[in-house]
């Protein structure tokens, strides 16, 4: 919670401040409103967090800045809740994960915190390099690997496809918990590389049935309204599962993640874990409550 706290203090400080010695008055809906677009919470996300608020301060007769930032925070909560879900890692043998997201999100780092995390939980795990264009994201997963003691399945080039199917294989064979299969990173608007990406997951369903059973996307923190686009194409493309959110840990405003949570309120993509640091313990289960706190309080 301090991380978190820490993470989005820039926010905190706009948002919360606004409340010490206010008047409820038209002047501290102006500046709320002002704070929540600074962060990243979008016009209509910031609209109806306002007009929400609105009526819970007429309803509840609500007299002080205090109880403002209360109903606030309760709000802000209650919008972040269908993003909570930790993910059912006894869903399958081995439980397939594949790991998508545009480049510099942190996706390497991200599966070997995730890997680390699952064996904390009595999980073994298999890592594939499928980030075949670059050699550095191979050789970073690999040193991951070593670090949490977890085998990487690798070629020099080669099919992305491929690689996927010989890891999902593998770990069958070798009765794995998990196995998490890495991505290139793209950017939505390369087609022929958002093709690949369909390939590889249909690959992985041929591999074993059902299979890719989680499908992750990770998302950098500080990419503002960017991160609603990015959610939508992948998610047309390879039907997203869940998301986790990197890089709170210092400049990331986290209003986006509310604009996530009421422009997907019809079909919400849980976020399963954040990042709050560059430690490799430093990924956390997303909590609605406390985030909304880190925001407010």
């Amino acid at each position: 919670m301090a991380r978190l706290k820490q993470g989005l203090s820039k926010t905190r400080g706009n948002l919360a401040g606004l409340f010490s010695g206010a008047k409820i008055d038209e002047a501290l809906y102006e500046e709320l409103e002002t704070a929540l677009l600074m962060s990243d919470a979008g016009v209509e996300t910031t609209q109806y967090l306002l007009e929400s608020l609105r009526q819970k301060v007429r309803r509840e007769r609500i007299e002080d800045a205090e109880g403002v930032r209360k109903a606030l925070r309760a709000l802000l909560a209650d919008l972040l809740r269908p993003l909570e879900r930790p993910i059912d890692i006894d869903a399958a043998q081995p439980l397939v994960m594949m790991i998508a997201g545009v480049n510099g999100a942190g996706k390497t780092t991200s599966i070997g915190k995730l890997a680390r995390h699952l064996q904390r939980e009595g999980k073994s795990v298999l890592l594939a390099a499928g980030d075949t264009f670059r050699a550095a994201a191979r050789e970073q997963l690999v040193e991951w690997g070593s670090r949490n003691g977890v085998q990487v399945i690798s070629q020099q080039g080669g099919d992305a496809a491929a690689v996927a199917f010989d890891a999902v294989n593998a770990g069958r064979a070798r009765g794995m918990g998990v196995v998490m299969i890495d991505t290139a990173g793209r950017l939505p608007t390369q087609l022929h590389l958002m093709d690949e990406l369909k390939k590889i997951h249909r690959v992985i369903g041929k591999a074993m049935p059902g299979a890719p059973h989680e499908v992750m996307i990770v998302l950098d923190g500080n990419t503002g309204q960017n991160m609603l686009a990015q959610v939508r194409a992948f998610d047309d493309a390879i039907g997203a599962t869940g998301l986790v959110v990197t890089k709170l840990d210092g400049t990331a405003k986290g209003g986006t993640l509310a604009a996530l949570a009421y422009t997907r309120r019809d079909r919400p993509i849980p976020v399963c874990f954040i990042g709050v640091g560059e430690g490799i313990d430093d990924l956390q289960g997303f909590s609605a409550d406390e985030f909304a706190s880190a925001l407010l309080d």
